[in-house]
């Protein structure tokens, strides 16, 4: 999980909790270029040998096989671009969700029934859900297991912290 500034505007100063969620990508573009570029003289090779031996017709499926594979790569890079945004504040949380074209989609749940859950799944990483009456709403599912649960902690603390305020007053302050 990343903190990135936000160009959202909340809905008052007071938010109290903001989180960004975006997928990890380790392969920069530099090394999708390479990755093609390993794959196309792996591919040449092979579709020389197949031609020497006169299995001609598969230099034809190794170009389609190699076309695939660049467009999986650009559709998994392009999907990097998917920002999950959690705004806190005292009267609602919001979820922002980024797609990878730029176009947002928000929703709002009341922080007075908001209720932070992990969907145990065996053998998966768990569903982290923000329930308030009547909705259920999952959220970062780009993260994995450990970090899904530090964020669902951190979520429960944010949300009991907005129910029971604490009021500082110095002059009931022990001397």
């Amino acid at each position: 999980m990343k903190a990135m500034r936000s160009r959202i505007p909340p809905l008052d100063d007071s938010v109290l909790f903001e989180a960004a969620i975006m997928p990890h990508r380790s392969l920069s573009p530099r090394g999708r270029r390479m990755l093609i570029g390993g794959l196309c003289a792996l591919l040449l090779l092979t579709g020389i040998r197949f031609w020497i031996i006169g299995a001609w017709p598969v230099a034809g499926f190794i170009v389609v096989e190699l076309g695939l594979a660049a467009f999986l790569l650009w559709q998994h890079q392009r999907s990097a671009r998917c920002v999950e945004l959690l705004l806190l504040s005292p009267d609602a949380i919001r979820v922002v969700r980024t797609d990878p074209d730029g176009r947002k989609r928000e929703t709002r749940l009341s922080t007075g029934w908001l209720v932070v859950e992990l969907e145990e799944r065996p053998g998966r990483v768990p569903g982290l859900l923000l329930c308030a009456p009547g909705r259920r709403l999952e959220v970062a599912a780009a993260l994995g297991d450990e970090a899904k649960r530090d964020l669902a902690q951190a979520l429960r603390n944010a949300v009991h912290d907005v129910r029971n305020p604490r009021f500082d007053n110095p002059q009931l302050r022990e001397p």
